[in-house]
């Protein structure tokens, strides 16, 4: 057993694991979407802070920052993700993602930071971004990227755990404009990969063409992420759900689609402002996606 997780800890996270997947199959009226909350400006809270936090605007998790300068750090991830889950689980909450600096196997903390996850019940994370170097050719890229996509995936296998890589704009982002991410990703389930499908940086670098970029997303949909923009000259600005240029129509697209599963929702636009300036900002855009989606 990896050290620093207790015997208890360990079973209790196997417990809820094999308990979620049974009342899944057992009940049919299980809410369709898991709403998380991307806790990256609450992480200065305390474990039992941000549990209580994040039970009291009404989420169903969190986005837990389970990687460098996160709340949870890559070398101490054996001592703290299980403090972090005791203290999510006294209020009925989960790690819906775990935000990493995973993307190949050969990191120094990768292989700690998923088997501890994976013990502790966590099902899913979030990858780090692979880059391009403009001076190459791009498809040249993506066929070296293959070995570190199918190594990492022959782990996740091992462990029973799910990445999702995010699709974020910028000029060197693998990923920026979803077909990468297709080609990369097109021989493995969701259940091993899949994509975090961001509308706010696929209306970024689609514009109109959105629904092509989630319609390549869909057969690879592993979690949903929202947030919102308008166009500062040249550059976007992140500003609150639906102030910008998302469409509200994604969100209709998104129930008609066959997924289910984390709705995960990124503050982004008070960049360092405080607790509770970010806290009302996670409640606010909360209610809105709710009410776009239910």
């Amino acid at each position: 057993m990896t050290a620093g997780i207790t015997r208890r800890t360990f079973l209790a996270g196997t417990a809820a694991a094999t308990c979620g997947v049974t009342s899944l199959a057992a009940d049919n009226t299980k809410p369709r979407f898991r709403y998380c909350a991307f806790v990256k400006f609450l992480q200065s809270l305390s474990f039992e802070q941000l549990a209580e936090t994040i039970a009291e605007m009404g989420y169903d998790g969190i986005e837990a920052t389970v990687r460098d300068k996160g709340q949870v750090l890559p070398e101490r991830v054996e001592d703290d993700l299980p403090k972090l889950m005791d203290a999510l689980r006294k209020y009925n909450l989960e790690i819906t993602v775990m935000a990493s600096s995973v993307n190949q196997v050969d990191q120094p903390h990768t292989e700690k930071v998923l088997r501890t996850a994976a013990a502790l019940g966590v099902k899913r994370y979030r990858m780090a971004y692979y880059r391009y170097d403009m001076s190459r050719p791009v498809l040249e890229q993506l066929r070296e990227l293959r070995p570190a996509v199918r190594d990492l995936v022959a782990m996740n296998r091992e462990l029973g755990l799910s990445a999702v890589y995010q699709n974020h704009s910028g000029p060197s982002n693998v990923g920026a404009v979803v077909w990468d991410l297709q080609r990369l990703l097109r021989d493995y389930s969701p259940s091993e990969i899949g994509i975090a499908f961001d509308i706010r940086h696929a209306t970024v670098e689609g514009g109109l063409a959105w629904p092509i970029h989630f319609n390549l997303a869909q057969p690879h949909l592993g979690a949903v992420y929202v947030k919102d923009f308008i166009w500062n000259g040249r550059k976007p600005k992140n500003v609150p759900l639906g102030d910008g240029q998302v469409d509200p129509a994604f969100f209709k697209v998104l129930k008609q689609s066959d997924f289910s599963g984390p709705v995960s929702v990124h503050v982004e636009y008070l960049g360092n402002a405080g607790v509770v300036e970010n806290r009302e900002a996670l409640r606010k855009d909360l209610h809105k996606v709710r009410k776009l989606l239910e």
